[in-house]
């Protein structure tokens, strides 16, 4: 459940935050043509039923599994002054269950095996959405139904308050990080009094206070019936079967009243105003934001472009001049967001520490002015072009979830009756020259009539005259069989392992090269090393500089990332079919010969400095910078900052120290082909792809690679609570952590599903206690971190400052009745088992997320079928052996505990416990008095 506290954001801008942006990266000199890269088409059956219900089909037999999207189209626009934040308040309430569906809804999918599940709410629209196996989907189209037509008798005082409280700690959550306040300050600063977006989603503390249940029941009567919805289902499901599933679940349910729906109100301002805020952050920050047309107008498609051209990552004007050239900042980004009364485009720029801050803006504005002066280079507007229309060709992979099939339709056809929408937009995106860009820019970027319409309410709207018997809730199916594509091996003439996995249902080709190194192959006095060397790749060649490397991706429609976790290092590129080729000798070219030039280091060593000060004013990454030294001992190769589940960005001194033959040197000690293995996946063959391997990394040579030595780690016999100081802070932030077996061993399944009951689903024990029954967090969970040797097993809890004693007291106490005082009841595991098994089948949809999991296959040792018998194991698990795993793997007594937070109001809250010995220490793990 969420809350979008941006804007609603133009089409290109939702793909890359649902698809993630790296550093898009050509070939050395002027960059390729624009590749021919058709408009996606998403066939789709639309029908309407007598209540006024909208509902599109899309077939996808590729997996198992259909995704249920529902969009009401109501959002924070639709309330009013004094009752703010109702939307997002609801859209709570609706997961808590309804009149003859009475469980709270997200433990209820967990169970069936939901994947891609969530609610969010923004201006505009509620969504909620789930992926679930084909066998589940009568008991989830019962229960979807059953919130839209039948939720009212369940809502009562007590669910109100609790959803209430959740809320305010969701709200207390946002702003308790750095840059929280910004939102808030920008969405009261840039639209009039009494427009619709003139408060924030999440809405004012004092109205969630203020809401009664009648406040709550008129609402809902007033914005969710059917009339007001448009449902699509996309996946594993033909168009009759949908219809008659539809008309058997929500045919029944009757229309809500006439609706009255906004028109366009861009709310064009004059002159410039400026205010000046302070937050506890490392960096000085500048948001700069002009309101403009929104979402299906002309205008959006090139302002989205003019923003991807001015700061849409590394080959924009700003990243160029503010944080490559004149080093100014440490990022610097545009975007185009926009809504359906109106958009806003806007500037981010974050200031490198001890940078001129005035400067920084100053030199901003010269490039937003030029670009307005002369418009784009057409070579500049060609990548803008290309990293769009990669962008939707990426989306075709996935049927649900942000930025999926089932969404884009479910958007175009809420915002404008028209599920085909996105072809008009990327049409606009083809057709556009840099005249239309540059015009659009002066209209709109260089320094407005509200106009009320009413309709005639539509005739006929009526609800079918038999209905669904509902005091039976639909069988649930069982776990489906799963079969992912076999895993085809071969070797190259230099010793390199290649594994493919075929998957042809979109034209992508994910490769990733799996090297053997990881945090663990830092030297102790040099933490950071791997990361930032993997941060490097992309940053020169022998053959390229580091910008013409980020057009060359950007002119092929690929995109390429570098990372590392505590065993190994990572390089992936996911490209087109159409340029496989020439990307996969971009690609090669990246892994085997980085130069790491020092004027690239020198920068990216601020960047990094900078990335760790950020990292050391957010309460919860403190705790996971502490947490791996605290574990494992300070000598331990696991023990840099932000290992496990961290960034491993390393430490000030170390980063401060580090040269860029440290890299060099890296590189050249790790990277070879007897320590790698490139894995494939997508639509390629082995005899397709094999003779192209060979031609890009056949001359790699083989070489002596160092052993890394993982010692074994006995258990601590005693507990400690380790204290942070951070004042002022609005919440505290407890971490739990101990050590478990490695990901290969053979409890490390069944532990999975311990843990779920634990701490590791919504539906957990602790997310129960703290969020649902107490409401002091916005949510709390608990986790194990992959690792070649033990990993770090904790539970991460933000709760609001005034309730930390007493949160770390119900702590301790899950871990001591997970442990045995309260063993695992056989519904707990049942639920867990199924979760985990329901929902496989959808968490491999994309070639991505298939890499993810061979990777983990290849990385770890495990067997592999491990996957494809996953389900069998895990539904063998007894709760005799889960709980005797249980009192073995949580071990309340010999807890390491790390609390930051406040300790003017905390600490004696906290000493009172006796947990056992407490230690004060600093952001860096030193001990304080």
């Amino acid at each position: 459940m969420a809350v979008s506290v941006r804007r609603t954001i133009g089409l290109a801008a939702a793909l890359a935050l649902a698809f993630g942006t790296s550093s898009l990266q050509a070939a050395p000199g002027k960059p390729a043509a624009v590749p021919d890269i058709p408009i996606p088409d998403i066939k789709y059956t639309k029908f309407t039923l007598k209540n006024g219900l909208t509902v599109l089909v899309h077939e996808d037999r590729k997996t198992p599994v259909v995704a249920i999207n529902t969009w009401y189209h109501v959002g924070s626009k639709n309330e009013k002054v004094g009752k703010t934040g109702f939307a997002h308040l609801f859209e709570h309430l609706m997961f808590s269950g309804s009149d003859n569906f009475n469980h709270t809804y997200l433990n209820a999918m967990e169970r069936i095996g939901a994947t891609d599940l969530n609610g969010t709410t923004n201006q505009d629209r509620t969504n909620y959405f789930q992926n679930v196996p084909t066998s589940m989907l009568d008991y989830a189209l019962f229960a979807e139904s059953d919130r839209m037509g039948h939720l009212l008798g369940t809502v009562d005082k007590k669910k109100l308050d609790i959803q209430r409280g959740v809320v305010q700690n969701e709200k207390r959550q946002f702003e308790n990080q750095p840059y929280g306040i910004a939102w808030e300050l920008l969405t009261t600063n840039t639209y009039p009094a009494g427009h619709p977006y003139s408060w924030t989603v999440i809405g004012k503390m004092e109205d969630l206070d203020a809401a009664s249940m009648t406040d709550v029941q008129d609402w809902f009567k007033q914005n969710y019936g059917p009339n007001n919805t448009v449902l699509v289902l996309s996946g594993d499901i033909s168009p009759e079967q949908a219809r008659e599933k539809v008309e058997q679940y929500y045919g029944a349910i009757p229309p809500g009243p006439p609706l009255a729906k906004h028109d366009a109100w861009i709310a064009k301002r004059s002159g410039s105003h400026r205010t000046v805020a302070q937050d506890r952050v490392p960096q000085s920050r500048i948001y700069r934001t002009w309101n403009v047309p929104g979402a299906h107008t002309q205008e959006e498609a090139l302002l989205d472009l003019a923003a991807r051209v001015l700061g849409g990552g590394k080959t924009s004007r700003l990243y160029k001049r503010l944080v490559y050239q004149d080093q100014l900042a440490t990022s610097a980004v545009a975007s185009d967001s926009s809504s359906e009364l109106g958009g806003q485009f806007s500037m981010t720029l974050t200031a490198r520490p001890g940078a001129d801050v005035a400067k920084m803006e100053k030199v901003a504005d010269e490039e937003l002015r030029a670009l307005m002066k002369n418009g784009p280079l057409d070579a500049e507007l060609r990548l803008a072009k290309t990293a769009i229309l990669a962008q939707y060709t990426r989306m075709i992979e996935r049927v649900g979830g942000f930025g999926g099939k089932s969404d884009l339709l479910a958007s175009c056809e809420t915002y404008t009756g028209n599920p085909d929408c996105y072809k008009v937009y990327l049409q606009r995106i083809k057709d556009a020259t840099p005249a239309m860009v540059k015009k659009a820019m002066n209209d709109w970027l260089s320094d407005g009539d509200f106009v009320l319409q009413i309709d005639p309410f539509p005739t006929g709207l009526a609800a079918t005259q038999t209905g669904l018997d509902r005091s039976k809730t639909p069988d649930t199916g069982k776990a489906m069989s799963l079969k992912l594509p076999p895993m085809q091996r071969t070797t190259l003439s230099n010793g390199l392992k290649v594994v493919l996995a075929e998957r042809h249902e979109a034209p992508v080709v994910n490769l990733q090269m799996l090297v053997d190194s990881g945090y663990a192959s830092d030297n102790a006095d040099m933490p950071g090393v791997a990361s930032l060397a993997l941060r490097m790749l992309e940053e020169g060649t022998g053959r390229r500089k580091s910008l013409q490397i980020g057009e060359e991706l950007e002119s092929l429609g690929a995109s390429f990332g570098a990372s590392t976790n505590l065993d190994g290092a990572y390089v992936s590129m996911n490209a087109l079919k159409a340029t496989l080729p020439q990307a996969l000798s971009l690609y090669a070219d990246l892994v085997l010969n980085p130069s790491f030039p020092q004027n690239e280091f020198a920068r990216l060593q601020q960047d990094r400095l900078a990335a760790i000060a950020r990292e050391k004013s957010d309460p919860q990454s403190i705790a996971m910078r502490l947490a791996p030294a605290l574990l494992y001992g300070p000598d331990h190769v696991y023990a840099k900052p932000g290992t496990g589940t961290g960034t491993g960005t390393g430490t000030e001194d170390a980063v401060k120290r580090m040269t860029r033959a440290d890299l060099a040197a890296y590189h050249a000690t790790w990277f070879k082909p007897n320590n790698a293995t490139l894995l494939v996946v997508g639509d390629t063959t082995l005899a397709e792809i094999t003779p192209m391997l060979e031609k890009a990394f056949g001359a790699w040579k083989a070489g002596d690679v160092p052993k890394k030595v993982i010692a074994e780690v006995a258990p601590r016999a005693a507990p400690v609570v380790y204290l942070v100081d951070r004042p002022g802070a609005l919440q505290s932030v407890i971490l739990g952590g101990q050590l478990a077996p490695p990901r290969n061993s053979p409890e490390a399944l069944p532990l999975e599903i311990v843990n779920d009951v634990f701490g590791g689903t919504f539906s957990s024990r602790i997310n129960m206690n703290l969020r649902e029954d107490k409401h002091w967090s916005y949510g709390v969970r608990s986790l194990v971190s992959p690792a070649i040797g033990q990993r770090q097993f904790m539970s991460i809890s933000p709760v609001q400052t005034d309730k930390t004693g007493d949160a770390l007291k119900e702590l301790v106490g899950e871990y001591r009745n997970i442990a045995g005082a309260r063993p695992i009841a056989n519904e707990e595991l049942k639920f867990a088992q199924d979760n985990k098994t329901l929902r496989l089948p959808g968490s491999f949809e994309t070639a991505g997320q298939l890499a993810g999991a061979y990777s983990t296959i290849l990385q770890y040792g495990m067997p592999e079928d491990y996957f494809n018998t996953y389900t069998e194991k895990a539904l063998a698990l007894t709760p005799q052996q889960a709980n005797a795993l249980a009192a073995r793997s949580f071990v309340a007594d010999g807890l390491v505990w790390v609390v930051v937070g406040d300790m003017a109001k905390v600490e004696k809250d906290i000493r009172a416990l006796n947990l056992g010995e407490v230690r004060r220490i600093d952001v860096d793990g030193k001990p304080l008095p």
